[in-house]
């Protein structure tokens, strides 16, 4: 069914949906209007509209609701401030777009407009939050690769080889000051012609899968060595931070890294592994000398 233009100018006024649906919205703190530019609406889910309703409190039965209006699909989506923040700096692609893009409704304390100003000045701990993010993704799926071909899973490899390039084309793009967009190869051509031509060397070769995977994996080997240090700074700084060492509890509750998506223990051994960081094996009192706690440190830490 068509939609009368009459319809999606009121779905698209500020006014429509502030004043009649959510200026009484309990501890409101910014109302923003997502409409996406893709036909196919990734950004917004499949819906035709988004609300992203930032909130002190959100209860568990209203983070997500869906409505209907005029024949046109709005989705709701209700956060706190702090989860929205982990949101950007885990590399929500979606949710940084949503931030870009939308248009802002309600906005009383300044919250949604800061958070913008933010995204477009890459604060330090920001950007590191994300480079972080993205280098656990992309060892991660890079170690399952290598496992997959040396059990002869050709196409699992294969398939984790594809996703290994693509954490590494968000670590490129990061590190040229560029939020990774949705159609990321096209915004990468442009930036890292390597990283593209390897991408192109996977997906169109004539070589077998096999082979194109081996090509794709050696220079992951490579750039884990080289982008490993540069990409866990954060954690390697918070290592140094304190003379006692970390166990890996106190990392998981550390509040930088609260809540970021990171396979942290993995991040930990190679850190080790490739010498950027310590691992120590510290008895602990009560549980006897064939028992120790492996905890971390900063490279240099000679406590």
């Amino acid at each position: 069914m068509l939609i009368g233009v009459s319809a999606v100018n009121r779905l698209d006024s500020k006014e429509w949906y502030y004043r009649d649906w959510f200026a009484k919205e309990e501890g409101l703190i910014g109302l923003m209007l997502v409409t996406d530019p893709y036909s196919y609406q990734p950004h917004i889910e499949g819906m035709d509209r988004l609300l992203l309703v930032v909130r002190e409190q959100v209860c568990l039965d209203q983070e997500t609701e869906h409505w209907l209006r005029d024949q046109v699909r709005i989705q709701v989506r209700r956060v706190k401030p702090a989860t929205l923040e982990r949101w950007v700096a885990s590399g929500e692609r979606s949710v940084v777009q949503w931030l870009v893009q939308g248009e802002v409704l309600s906005d009383p304390t300044g919250y949604l407009q800061e958070l913008r100003c933010r995204l477009q000045e890459w604060p330090p701990l920001l950007r590191e939050q994300k480079l972080l993010c993205e280098f656990s993704g992309f060892i991660r799926t890079y170690m399952l690769a290598k496992q997959d071909l040396k059990n002869g899973q050709v196409l699992d490899s294969y398939s984790n080889v594809l996703a290994s390039l693509q954490y590494w084309a968000h670590i490129a793009l990061i590190e040229e000051g560029l939020h990774p967009e949705l159609t990321v190869w096209g915004q990468l051509r442009k930036v890292n012609p390597g990283i593209y031509k390897l991408y192109e060397e996977l997906t169109t070769s004539t070589d077998t899968l096999e082979k194109r995977a081996q090509l794709v994996l050696l220079a992951c080997e490579f750039s884990v060595l080289t982008k490993m240090r540069s990409s866990c700074a954060l954690l390697i700084r918070l290592l140094a931070s304190r003379d006692k060492p970390w166990t890996v509890a106190e990392l998981q509750q550390e509040p930088h890294l609260l809540g970021l998506p990171l396979d942290l223990s993995l991040l930990l051994q190679k850190l080790a592994k490739r010498g950027c960081i310590r691992e120590l094996a510290t008895p602990v009192r009560g549980h006897g000398t064939m028992k120790r706690e492996l905890r971390y440190a900063a490279a240099d830490d000679r406590s």
